[in-house]
């Protein structure tokens, strides 16, 4: 294009001289109108050859103001694009339009809806789930787990909670089973280890008493321990169960209401906390959940995947047919943007002007040049052209008013 535009000027140069040639001597006749054109033509070829390469450079490397504009102003240049941006791309006014036009509410629902959509987003999110729970240290979460645990468990009293617990329990009769269990137990606890019943009977005897006294007493300490609990467990109704109903309902009300029932109760929750073995295991807690999760997460049939490719598939049908929802999140997403954009604007429109800033002046004007050189080009054509034409316009009311 450069080749043509600098041709097209060689040529009304051309035509200028043999036009004026033609013309020496004589009355101009036609040739005084080329030449006339020729010169307006090669005048406007030149000018706007000047014009455009003052933007990229000096013509002819003569310091002559106001040219090569580009170069020279380029970081005004860098300025002024960060602020255009700012004012009219990065206004929450446009954004809020653009976004609001866009009714991304409707769109989201509809892709959603589709399974295959759904089971992506899910693998998605599994994968970015994997790559948190692999970038996060153990030893740092399981920190944060034991110390959180603890510090919830100590700030809340668990007295009344148990004591509410146990008296529900008591009420519907759900300790009777373990009552049974216990029962069971020591019966066969006993039978198994009668001798060393008697045997302790008989230690705990006095020194001075006979030595078969002493057995038969222990004989008939077992025989009757053994009768009571016998009958404890096979009488739901045996006194020393509503012994127990009242032990237990008056523990679950002193767990609510005595002062120092709870106070005691407190005292054991933090003894039992401050062991080293309570405090291994709420750490190991971590590792516990950490596994489960990766292995439903990497499990394409796992439960988890399973409930969130479902709870997806049902958010984009509601989002696709409900316009309520539709525009609470089309609110969301624009109020969103529209912070983004007004927090932020400053530092895209600093990036725009850094950047600019920061490209080397020939390096960017090169560039540009070479982007919009045909369009460039173009101007010294029509320069010519156009010169030529109001030269001949010129000549031609020139001779037309002489004459």
């Amino acid at each position: 294009m450069k080749a043509t535009a600098t041709g097209l000027l060689v040529l009304v140069a051309l035509v200028y001289v043999v036009a004026t040639w033609a013309g020496h001597g004589s009355d101009g006749g036609w040739a005084g109108y080329v030449a006339a054109a020729a010169e307006a033509g090669m005048v406007g070829a030149l000018a706007d050859w000047f014009a455009v390469t003052a933007l990229f450079r000096r013509p002819l490397g003569l310091p002559i103001p106001h040219t090569a504009i580009i170069p020279t102003k380029k970081d005004q240049l860098g300025v002024s694009l960060g602020e255009f941006v700012g004012e009219n791309f990065l206004s929450a006014d446009v954004v809020r339009a653009r976004l609001h036009a866009l009714g991304i509410g409707g769109r989201l629902g509809a892709w959603l809806a589709e399974p295959a959509h759904a089971e992506r987003v899910t693998a998605e999110l599994a994968t970015a789930l994997r790559g948190a729970l692999t970038v996060l240290r153990d030893s740092d979460v399981q920190a944060v787990v034991g110390e959180a645990i603890t510090r919830r468990a100590n700030a809340v009293e668990i007295a009344p909670g148990i004591g509410k617990t146990l008296e529900r329990v008591v009420a519907d009769g759900g300790h009777h089973r373990a009552v049974d269990l216990v029962c069971a137990k020591v019966h066969d606890w006993l039978v198994t280890h009668a001798d060393s019943i008697s045997e302790a009977v008989q230690g705990g005897a006095p020194g001075w008493t006979p030595r078969f006294v002493d057995r038969r007493v222990g004989e008939r300490v077992y025989k009757e321990l053994l009768r009571f609990v016998t009958e404890m467990r096979d009488m739901p109704q045996h006194p020393a169960r509503g012994a127990v109903d009242r032990f237990l309902s008056d523990f679950a009300a002193d767990l609510q209401s005595d002062t120092d029932t709870r106070q005691r109760v407190e005292r054991l929750k933090s003894d039992i906390l401050a062991r080293d073995e309570i405090q291994d295991v709420i750490a190991s807690t971590w590792s516990a959940i950490r596994t489960m999760i990766i292995s439903a997460a990497e499990d394409e049939q796992s439960e988890l995947r399973r409930r969130v490719r479902v709870s997806l598939t049902s958010l984009g049908t509601r989002l696709a047919t409900d316009d309520r929802l539709q525009a609470k999140v089309e609110g969301w997403i624009e109020g969103a943007a529209a912070y983004v954009v007004t927090t932020y604007r400053a530092e895209v429109t600093s990036l725009i002007t850094e950047t600019v800033a920061g490209w080397d002046a020939e390096h960017t004007s090169r560039k540009i040049e070479a982007h919009i050189g045909r369009d460039l080009q173009f101007i010294r054509i029509n320069g010519t052209v156009v010169g030529a034409l109001a030269g001949l316009l010129i000549y031609t009311v020139s001779r037309g008013l002489g004459g």
